[in-house]
């Protein structure tokens, strides 16, 4: 084999010097300087060079004359004697070579850091930050709400986002959709969730709560991987992590329960949360408005607290215990979670109460409270025999199936529901996936859902309720336009005819409910909005899962909103005490109320009021509903 040559050596060596950066290159630079000094002094001083009419400096001045010419071409202007002259000229023009070079190197440099930095790849050192995985629409309601929980923290908070997506335009896209931060930080960085390499840039190990988002064409593997990334990681720590996240297949759910042995990992099952609160809604206005006022950061929300004062007290007793926060049921020592257990049960020692307040230190027991006005109260109330209804559904998505079932448990016998959509073989997937109905006849056609003369045909207004789904197999815009357009023909409809009906829709992207909003639709269920709130909740929170879980399930007791007369007389003033004891002799927990007459009103939430003050009086109407939670 031919031996390299000492020019192949050398430009080998200096190929791979040159690769090993902006350090290396200053470092040559200077060395190249140093020579280049000396070598002057060098000659001027055995030289004995001087300029005219000197004497011939040492070593260490001709050195420093020598810098002072390398770094400043206009320090040789004096120099006289024509030796002295040559050797500083010869200086002078390797010192402008190397300053120009320096100042190249340098920019070059400050431009591959401003780079490095634009990729989002520096490492993050942070403690107790809340970590998002993923960038989607849902990314900004979260950061929304994660925000406006931070802030009653006095050192503030910090948030770091991870994604592949462009570092800068995560920041330009957040900022532009969130202005106000208030004291939270927000850091982006980019890198795959699933990498774990580039999980170590966002410190998932010092995080108090990790949020995976689900993104791509598979988003439960993205899941999965992501969660896997952080649970098998060989830099874990020893201390379970809490990671949130959310799951559409519900045979996933089952590999994320394998995960959960060492760590907190909490899955919420979109479909089926969604599909269970749509069945709910269809059937009661503005309960979606009632989630969503639970869900959410901006008022009220749910806290757990231990009160010595309430042991041995009933549940009944605890419910008019507080003035300012509103009781919805007991936690028992082992974790068991009793949603509006019945009234005689006992608080023991241990047992912790969950409440709506503004506040976890705003939950106290009040000294006194207003007397009830027991004449106020109706005592006998008529209870009518559930009536079949007729529902329609109109669009389709993978959530239909569980709301055809879930409708079927909340009709009465004999109901009917028609499904009209442009999926092929519908009906052959429906029997496959929901089984035999039991109280409702099921009828399924083809057909244009944004066709008035179809909508006139169908007589959409001789249903109860109307279920306006999107479109699952359809883009985000393309699905939500359909709904729309469908929206305003529905309420077109209603307007031109006397008979009520409830209209029930699902957005997909939350920047489509203001377009909604002029439908006057009386409820929207934007199902990653809904997903959303429910996500930061449970980051902030983990003991909220049990709650969520007993709020949402068909058993046992669930959101209602009943007609006010049924509690309390109308048309007179009344304080809230009197109401939550209307409603504790009929077994039920209220929550709040409903004034039809700011139904519409977005600005007061459609009317709802969850935990009002107690000691507040109301004149209701007969319209009006009663928020409790209810076995029916």
């Amino acid at each position: 084999m031919k031996q390299p040559t000492f020019k192949q050596r050398f430009q080998y060596w200096f190929d791979n010097y040159m690769s090993r950066g902006t350090v290396a290159l200053i470092g040559g630079l200077a060395v190249l300087s140093l020579i280049i000094i000396f070598i002057a002094a060098a000659i001027i001083r055995f030289g004995s060079i001087a300029m005219d009419g000197e004497s011939a400096p040492t070593f260490g001045e001709a050195a420093w004359m020598s810098l002072m010419r390398t770094l400043d071409a206009g320090t040789m202007g004096g120099d006289t004697g024509p030796g002295f002259r040559i050797v500083m000229l010869l200086v002078t023009v390797g010192g402008i070579f190397i300053v120009s070079t320096l100042i190249g190197i340098l920019s070059n440099g400050l431009e591959e850091r401003i780079e490095n930095l634009r990729k989002g790849r520096s490492l993050v050192l942070e403690n107790d930050h809340t970590l998002i995985l993923g960038f989607t629409p849902q990314i900004f309601t979260i950061i929304s709400e994660l925000v406006a929980a931070n802030d009653s923290r006095k050192s503030g908070a910090v948030i770091v986002v991870l994604a592949e997506q462009d570092k800068v335009e995560m920041e330009d896209a957040i900022a532009e959709r969130i202005p106000d931060t208030k004291n939270t930080r927000i850091i982006c960085r980019s890198g795959s969730p699933m990498d774990m390499t580039d999980l170590e840039i966002v410190s998932p190990h010092t995080a108090r709560s990790i949020i995976v988002l689900s993104e791509g064409d598979d988003p439960d593997t993205h899941v999965i991987k992501s969660v896997l990334a952080i649970t098998n990681n060989p830099n874990r720590h020893e201390k379970p992590y809490h990671i949130v996240t959310q799951i559409r297949d519900p045979q996933n759910m089952d590999v994320l329960k394998l995960l959960s042995e060492k760590d907190i990992v909490q899955p919420i099952l979109t479909t089926d949360l969604i599909a269970r609160v749509v069945a709910q809604t269809s059937r009661q206005s503005g309960l979606s408005v009632v989630y969503t006022e639970l869900m959410n950061f901006g008022g009220d929300e749910i806290y757990f607290k231990k009160e010595p004062g309430l042991s041995g007290k009933t549940y009944g007793e605890a419910l008019l215990a507080y003035e300012t926060s509103t009781v919805m049921g007991i936690r028992r020592v082992d974790g068991t979670i009793l949603m509006n257990p019945a009234m005689d049960t006992r608080i023991e020692p241990g047992d912790s109460i969950f409440a709506i307040a503004e506040d976890d230190d705003k939950i106290q027991l009040s000294n006194s409270r207003l007397p009830l006005e027991e004449n106020l109260i109706q005592r006998s109330v008529k209870v009518s025999k559930p009536t079949p209804e007729r529902g329609l559904i109109l669009g389709w998505n993978r959530s239909g199936s569980i709301i055809v079932r879930e409708l079927d448990n909340y009709v009465a016998k004999g109901s009917e529901l028609l499904v009209v959509s442009e999926v092929d073989d519908l009906e052959k997937q429906i029997q496959r996936e929901v089984g035999k109905l039991k109280n409702q006849k099921l009828k399924v056609m083809e057909g244009d859902i944004r066709d008035r003369a179809l909508l006139n045909e169908l007589g959409v207004t001789e249903y109860d309720h109307v279920i306006v789904l999107a479109y699952s197999h359809l883009g985000v815009q393309e699905a939500d336009a359909i709904t729309l357009v469908t929206l305003l023909h529905l309420r077109d409809i209603a307007e031109k005819d006397e008979t009520p009906f409830s209209i029930i829709s699902e957005m997909l992207d939350l920047r489509n409910r203001e377009l909604a909003e002029a439908a006057k639709v009386d409820d929207f269920i934007v199902s990653e909005h809904l997903i959303s709130l429910m996500l930061a909740q449970l980051s902030e929170n983990a003991e909220l899962k049990d709650v969520f879980a007993d709020l949402f399930d068909p058993e046992g007791s669930e959101v209602y909103l009943k007609p006010i007369g049924d509690y309390v007389a109308t048309g007179q003033p009344v304080n809230y005490y009197t109401v939550v004891e209307a409603a504790r002799q009929r077994g039920e927990t209220a929550i709040g109320y409903r004034l039809m007459s700011e139904s519409h009103d977005a600005e007061k939430a459609y009317g709802v009021r969850t935990n009002p003050k107690k000691a507040e009086k109301v004149t209701f109407k007969p319209e009006d509903k009663l928020v409790v939670i209810s076995e029916g």
